[in-house]
Formats: structure tokens, C-alpha cells, sequence
């Protein structure tokens, strides 16, 4: 009997139910088939280069190959009808809702336990005497990106991906970017051991690799300095370690050094009795350890004084600054010359 419109399209809509239910059983049972040959595996393990063997890999051929929902664009009624079954099948729709909202929250609960271990971890750094903040910052990050790790790794797996592979494809990857990246790994190197040796910490004035300015920051690869004339200066890691090292705040106190010259006919003991008062009445030089005051060197034009001031690190340049002015105005108060370079010329006629 030929069949009306209506009742073929009653008759598809049948089929096409018939087939929404039998891609549910079909991925119950793919899901138990694949549970199976993940057991098969645990006793039989892999082949020599980590692949599953070809008692399993066979099996998993077959399941690409009868996997998947195949629509029929051109049928706007079929696809329609496809789409909406798998959406509301369990094993499709529903079931990739909940594995996608079981990832998004454990990457949000991970999120959030990151930042309170983060919390945990630098309130227990910091009570540990002498570690540097670059070293207590290093640890805190690396404590959030473990956790944030470990938490993505758990939602994938939410998702249905399978880790193993991923894990073995990430290490052959990084074992390539390795090689690619060796100047890269050298500056992680060498970042790694500023961390641990600290030869200098975050706002500490140091000079290195011809660079003079204040750490401003640092990371595992770079360190960034801000210059006195306020140009920020990214240096790599490598270059630093590798290079001598000055920490101009690495302690407590600092000698200021300075040296001023008077004429062969001034007389010394004066001079040396005007630097003492200058160095004494200073209210940053510290007494703890003593200036020293000699008379050093008899040069070509002058004789010169060594003045040397202790102060703190912090008071270093305006120590320096201070008594060189205070030098100037006392010597000229006192009549005592600071002679330049001159020479003398003789003109011999025949």
C-alpha cells in the first residue's frame, strides 16, 4: 500500500528515535569495551616504545571507526532530529553538560584552593629567617601552579581524555622544546641558583654585566632592573650569574672613600686637622667603625689626604656629597689650596 506523506514522516520520526536509542546503547558499550581493554593493558602491559599492543590496538580501531554520529546536512528534519536525540540522550548531551561542568568546576575549586595554599605557603616562608623575596615568591608561585596543575589534569580527566597519552606527548614535546631552547634553559639555570645563593634580593643596588641600578624584579629567566635614570633594563639570568656580581646594599655599612689633595706648601697638619672636624661634626658618619684620616700620596701637583668615612648604606651618598662641599668651602675658609695638575716649561735659548 503506498503510504501518505504524514505517515512517512511519522515513520521516519520513528527511525530516527530508534537510532537515538541505539547510539546510547552503542556508547554504553564502547564505554565498557574500552574499560576492558584498559584492564587488558594493566596486565599486559605496553610494547617497548609505551604503544598498546596489537590485542588491544586492534580494538581500539574498531571503536574509532564505529564511534561518532553521522548527520545528514541535507535532510534539515534527519540532522535536526539527530542533534536534538544526541542532546537529550543520556550518553550524549546530558552527559558531556555534566563532564564539562564537573572540568569548569574543578578548574574554579582548584582556582580557588591555589590561591589559599598560596596563602599558606608564604605565610610559612616568611618565617623563615634569611630567605630572600625573590626565593619566598619563586616557592609561592611554583605551590599555586602545582595545585592549578594537578587540577586541570583532574578535569581532563572529568572530560573523558585520557591522561596517559597526554602526559607521554607532553614529555617528548618538552624534551624537543628542551633542545630548541637550550639558551632559554641556561637562563632558567642560572635564575634557579640566584634564587638559592641570593647574591642580591628585590630592591637591592647592584652592578652587573655593566648594568647599575635597583632589582626591581625577577622571574626564572630574567631579572629586571630599573636604572638611576630610570631606564628599566631586562636582563637575562644567564648574563648575571655568569658575570661578577655588586651588591652596593649587600650590608649594613658602607666606607666612603675620598680623596682630596693640597699644595706642597700648605701645611699638613692642618689640612688633616680641618678633615678630622669636618668627618666629626657629620652627624651620619658612624663612630663604629673609625674614619681614617692618613696623608697618602705625594703626587706630581699635590699631596693628597685619604678620607675615609664610615656611614650607613642608605646614608652613603650623602655622606659623599656632604663632606666633599663641606671640604671645599672649609679649605677655602682656611687658606689652604687644592692645587690642579700644572707643569713647567722651560725655554732654553742658544
Amino acid at each position: 500500500a503506498i503510504k501518505t506523506e504524514a505517515e512517512l514522516s511519522e515513520a521516519k520520526a520513528e527511525a530516527l528515535d530508534r537510532i537515538t536509542q541505539l547510539n546510547r546503547i552503542r556508547t554504553e558499550r564502547i564505554d565498557r569495551l574500552n574499560k576492558v581493554l584498559d584492564q587488558i593493558n594493566a596486565k599486559i602491559g605496553k610494547n617497548a616504545d609505551g604503544m598498546e599492543k596489537d590485542e588491544v590496538l586492534s580494538y581500539r580501531r574498531y571503536i574509532n571507526a564505529v564511534s561518532g554520529i553521522k548527520v545528514d546536512v541535507t535532510d534539515t528534519q534527519a540532522a535536526l532530529s539527530t542533534i536534538l536525540g544526541w542532546l537529550s540522550s543520556e550518553e550524549g548531551g546530558i552527559r558531556w553538560a555534566k563532564n564539562i561542568s564537573v572540568f569548569l568546576l574543578t578548574i574554579i575549586a582548584f582556582w580557588i584552593l591555589a590561591r589559599f595554599v598560596g596563602k599558606g605557603v608564604r605565610k610559612a616562608v616568611s618565617v623563615v629567617e634569611g630567605m630572600s623575596v625573590l626565593l619566598s615568591t619563586f616557592i609561592v608561585n611554583m605551590a599555586q601552579r602545582v595545585v592549578m596543575a594537578i587540577g586541570i589534569i583532574i578535569g581532563l580527566a572529568a572530560l573523558e581524555v585520557n591522561i596517559g597519552p597526554l602526559l607521554a606527548i607532553i614529555g617528548a614535546a618538552g624534551f624537543v622544546v628542551a633542545f630548541a631552547l637550550q639558551d632559554t634553559l641556561s637562563n632558567f639555570a642560572s635564575g634557579i641558583m640566584i634564587m638559592f645563593y641570593r647574591p642580591f634580593d628585590v630592591d637591592d643596588v647592584i652592578d652587573v654585566s655593566g648594568i647599575t641600578g635597583k632589582v626591581k624584579s625577577m622571574n626564572l629567566v630574567t631579572t629586571v632592573i630599573m636604572t638611576f635614570d630610570n631606564k628599566l633594563m631586562i636582563v637575562p639570568n644567564n648574563s648575571i650569574w655568569g658575570n661578577i656580581i655588586t651588591n652596593a646594599t649587600g650590608s649594613e655599612k658602607r666606607r666612603v672613600d675620598l680623596v682630596f689633595g693640597i699644595g706642597y706648601g700648605d701645611d699638613i697638619a692642618h689640612a688633616e686637622r680641618v678633615l678630622k672636624e669636618i668627618v666629626d661634626v657629620h652627624p651620619l658618619v658612624l663612630k663604629d667603625p673609625e674614619p681614617v684620616i692618613q696623608l697618602h700620596e705625594l703626587a706630581d701637583s699635590s699631596c693628597n689626604f685619604v678620607c675615609r668615612p664610615w656611614a650607613k648604606t642608605e646614608d652613603f651618598w650623602s655622606v659623599y656629597w656632604d663632606i666633599t662641599r663641606s671640604v671645599k668651602e672649609r679649605f677655602d675658609a682656611e687658606g689652604i689650596s687644592i692645587p690642579f695638575p700644572q707643569r713647567d716649561v722651560h725655554i732654553i735659548q742658544e
